[in-house]
C-alpha cells in the first residue's frame, strides 16, 4: 500500500490547502519537542524554555 489512491490525493490536498495554520501548528509543535529532547544539553537550557512557557502560561 504505498501509493495513495487519487481520490485520497485529492482529499490530503484539500485539507492541506484548508488547514494551513494548523499544520504550521503542528510542524512547529514537534519542533519544540524535538529541540527539548534532543538538542537540550544542559540545565540551564531547559530552565529557559521553562521560564518561557511559564511567561505564556500567565498570559491565558
Amino acid at each position: 500500500m504505498d501509493e495513495l489512491s487519487e481520490s485520497r490525493k485529492r482529499a490530503n490536498k484539500k485539507w492541506n490547502d484548508a488547514s494551513k495554520a494548523k499544520m504550521r501548528t503542528y510542524q512547529l509543535r514537534s519542533q519544540a519537542k524535538k529541540c527539548i529532547r534532543e538538542f537540550a544539553r544542559k540545565k540551564d537550557d531547559l530552565k529557559e524554555l521553562r521560564e518561557m512557557i511559564d511567561e505564556r502560561l500567565k498570559k491565558f
